[in-house]
């Protein structure tokens, strides 16, 4: 009786590892397939990260404009922004894959890295309301936009996501905050005045 069962359940378990053998070998065929429309989920990140901070800013910002002081609500944003001395990574081995598209790569992180240092100069001018303040602020956040509209056009047009390695979560997490922020921006320096108290 135990000798029976015993054949039985090696003959489920072929049938069964064969099953998932075939399954197996047909889901990474299907993976083969697939893999351009997988290496495009970067953009399907960005575009729902985007939507999340968007949503948050509905919720938690815009609503608040008209009573918060504008450099109250510029000077994060403009602290933010300096930190994108971090897109040089995009030239640093072990932050990306071997192959980054160097037409991407360069643009990238040499107009982050001048974004930063335009958000870091307009700080002290919004902080201390000096009229130079919202130039300064204009000039960054018309660079700062067209900065990342151009990288995330070169990363679709050179296929970078695919050598991103760590760099992954500049463009799938960052770059739909900033833009968020630059989007905020526009608004405080079209409707408001910088340096008048709310």
């Amino acid at each position: 009786m135990g000798q029976y069962f015993t054949s039985k359940h090696r003959r489920l378990l072929n049938e069964l590892g064969g099953s998932i053998f075939d399954l197996t070998a047909g889901i990474c065929g299907q993976a083969t397939y697939m893999q351009p429309i997988l290496d495009r989920i970067l953009t399907v990140n960005l575009i729902l990260s985007t939507v999340i901070f968007y949503v948050a800013a509905r919720i938690y910002v815009l609503p608040r404009l008209g009573q918060i002081r504008p450099k109250t609500i510029l000077i994060p944003i403009l602290l933010l922004h300096s930190l994108r001395h971090l897109g040089l990574m995009f030239l640093m081995r072990g932050a990306i894959y071997p192959g980054m598209p160097p037409e991407f790569a360069y643009p990238a992180a040499i107009g982050d890295f001048i974004t930063a240092l335009l958000a870091f100069t307009a700080m002290p001018a919004v902080a201390k309301d000096l009229l130079a303040g919202r130039t300064l602020v204009w000039i960054f956040n018309v660079f700062g936009t067209v900065d990342l509209i151009a990288a995330i056009t070169l990363t679709t047009l050179y296929n970078a996501p695919i050598y991103m390695g760590a760099a992954y979560w500049i463009p799938a997490f960052w770059v739909p905050a900033l833009l968020v922020t630059h989007y905020i921006t526009f608004i405080v320096l079209t409707r408001y005045k910088l340096g008048a108290s709310k």
